[in-house]
């Protein structure tokens, strides 16, 4: 009978147990899990930081999921070495476990930089995982002087769920505006602006040199009182596992189409691992739960023996902060084409008579049609792309491709 191990316990964690089960349903799966939490929803922290969910409903799979899959679940265990030759893995309690396949789904972790005087800061907190949310929710109370470091989607999001709690929350950044990272000068506007609007107050273009206790001294020479900082300045992917056995690193675990590293018997999925990029031809690491999920997935197809390969992932982003959405899919290249609906902004990136990507502001209603386009790489000749660019609609295509993307009679 087979042994697994799953390292981390994320959505590539419950993908990739989905898949080895729908190939073996005998074999033995042990799951190292850092966090001492079942699978959730990670996204969800913000709302569970806002009041407007609970620990229940942030569950990923019901509460039954491991028994049901017959895995052991080692919680508040660390991996910290792969044996490659002999095919093991030690924990950080010393504990030795034997595996024939085993998957890296360690995910990412903070980058916090090496600010001076940090540690003269009390309160102080990241915003990544459950127990982070759940601290830093007891932290704040109403009237706290909130300070986050990074205006990503990390730290506006947890902007957005503090707002519920406190009014006084100030947003810093070096970059010179909001999302950088997946916004263009004039959609990032927007989505400040409906932050603004609800209280959330913004420095960018600077960023915290040095902390004295609960003052923050910018590079601009300001001065920021705070009773309470988190850090989201970044991720990086966790790659050392793979990396200090000898695996190929690059910003992420290097894998192929199989999710198998360049270390037999070996595999990666999720925030630690790339994965390809259709949009741009690149491979990178796609930060997002869809993707986590499918490379999981595959990865535990292809360890118990089956054969599963993803070569048509797509960077894709979909967030929304009071009321306002925005979505974003593949690479902003090629030739623009642009509409302008009321209260948002919509654009198109063309590149070799294919949708090479988009950003969506306000108006992201059945997106997941243009996100199947970049993703499918479908000909724009074979589609009315004067009607897509409008609206996201099937009528836009042919009969015979409506019958195959969308299903019913042709």
């Amino acid at each position: 009978m087979a042994e697994y191990i799953i390292v981390g316990n994320g959505t590539a964690a419950a993908g990739c147990i989905e898949g080895i089960r729908s190939v073996d349903a005998a074999g033995g799966i042990t799951v190292v899990s850092e966090e001492k939490n079942p699978v959730y929803c990670r996204p969800l922290i913000s709302y569970l930081l806002g009041g407007k969910t609970d620990e229940n409903r942030m569950n990923y799979r019901p509460a039954d999921f491991y028994e049901k899959n017959g895995c052991r679940v080692l919680y508040g265990r660390r991996a910290e070495k792969i044996d490659p030759e002999e095919r093991t893995l030690q924990l950080d309690d010393g504990s030795v476990l034997k595996y024939d396949a085993l998957c890296d789904a360690a995910g990412s972790s903070p980058f916090v930089p090496p600010f001076e005087g940090l540690e003269t800061v009390e309160k102080r907190f990241g915003f990544m995982t459950l127990d982070d949310a759940k601290a830093l929710k007891k932290a704040v109370k109403k009237g706290s002087r909130v300070l986050i470091v990074g205006a990503g989607l990390i730290g506006l999001k947890c902007a957005e769920g503090l707002r519920a709690v406190t009014e006084n929350i100030t947003v810093c950044d070096l970059a010179d505006r909001v999302l950088s990272s997946i916004l263009d000068a004039e959609c990032a506007s927007l989505m400040q602006k409906r932050l603004e609007e609800n209280g959330i107050s913004f420095m960018l273009s600077d960023s915290v040199a040095s902390f004295k206790g609960n003052t923050a001294v910018m590079k601009s020479g300001k001065t920021v009182d705070f009773d309470v900082l988190v850090t989201a300045v970044g991720v990086r992917a966790n790659t050392s596992l793979v990396r200090d056995a000898s695996g190929e690193v690059n910003r992420g675990i290097a894998v192929n189409d199989r999710m198998e590293t360049s270390i037999k018997g070996v595999y990666a999925a999720g925030d630690c691992a790339e994965g390809f990029d259709v949009s741009s031809g690149s491979r990178k690491v796609l930060a997002l739960m869809p993707s986590a999920y499918m490379e999981g997935h595959a990865a535990g197809v292809n360890m118990a023996g089956g054969d599963e390969r993803l070569a048509n992932e797509i960077p894709m982003n979909s967030i929304g902060f009071f009321g306002l959405y925005a979505m974003t899919a593949g690479s902003y290249e090629g030739t623009l084409y642009e509409e302008r609906p009321e209260g948002g902004i919509k654009r198109f990136y063309v590149k070799d008579g294919v949708l090479a990507g988009f950003m969506l502001i306000g108006q992201t209603e059945r997106a997941g049609i243009y996100t199947s386009l970049v993703r499918e790489r479908t000909p724009l000749r074979d589609v009315n792309f004067e009607i897509l660019k409008k609206i996201a609609t099937s009528a836009a295509f042919s009969s015979q491709i409506r019958g195959k993307k969308f299903g019913g009679v042709v």
